[in-house]
């Protein structure tokens, strides 16, 4: 059973991304050089990586990634600062 990767990546109009994948490295070459990255990501190239976490299975990454993404920008910018799991 694969892992999850829950991860941020920083866009360049220092806007702030949140998704979940098996494979990150794919993943970040999706986003800034496919088609396959997400629309947001696509139309704020270059993204770069600023911090994942790991989670055994979808579900707990689903459900991080849907707490994550309910925060303000300012509170996901202190917890990139902190070791805590969003």
């Amino acid at each position: 059973m694969a892992e999850y990767q829950l991860y941020l990546l920083r866009c360049a109009d220092d806007t702030l991304y949140a998704g979940i994948t098996t494979d990150l490295d794919r993943r970040l070459h999706e986003h800034n050089h496919t088609a396959a990255g997400a629309r947001y990501t696509r139309a704020r190239r270059p993204v770069a990586l600023e911090r994942s976490w790991t989670f055994p299975d979808r579900s707990s990454a689903s459900k991080a990634e849907y707490r994550l993404k309910k925060r303000s920008r300012g509170e996901k910018l202190k917890l990139l600062k902190t070791d805590q799991v969003p």
